[in-house]
């Protein structure tokens, strides 16, 4: 009975995790994840849930540190999408400009052909 209530309760908090930053999350997944763990040795060893506590405790704090890596990395490409936005709407103004000028470079041709001395 209890170990259904371990999972219900874990599969509970990794639902409720779902919509959270991946450092929570990680946490939270990782937490419930050492918790089962440490059951599952409790159960084994007959303890009285030291293996379950420490399993939780290291599967947060692991599960924590990843998730914080993958708040890390998500930030860098958001900033590496938006450099490279600027860059094309830079880029964009001076193909722009290129045009112009080249543009600007041809009515100066046409007039000189065609200017009357």
């Amino acid at each position: 009975m209890f170990n259904l209530r371990l999972i219900l309760s874990l599969l509970i908090l990794v639902a409720l995790s779902s919509c959270a930053k991946s450092t929570f999350k990680g946490a939270i997944i990782g937490g419930t994840i050492g918790a089962g763990a440490g059951a599952i040795l409790d159960s084994q060893a007959g303890n009285s849930g030291i293996a379950t506590a420490v399993g939780a405790g290291t599967g947060a704090l692991v599960g924590g540190l990843i998730g914080k890596s993958l708040d890390k990395q998500e930030e860098e490409q958001d900033q590496l999408a938006e450099q490279q936005k600027f860059q094309k709407i830079e880029l964009n103004r001076q193909e722009r400009e290129i045009e112009d000028i080249r543009r600007q470079q041809r009515y100066d041709d046409l007039y000189r052909r065609y200017q009357v001395n």
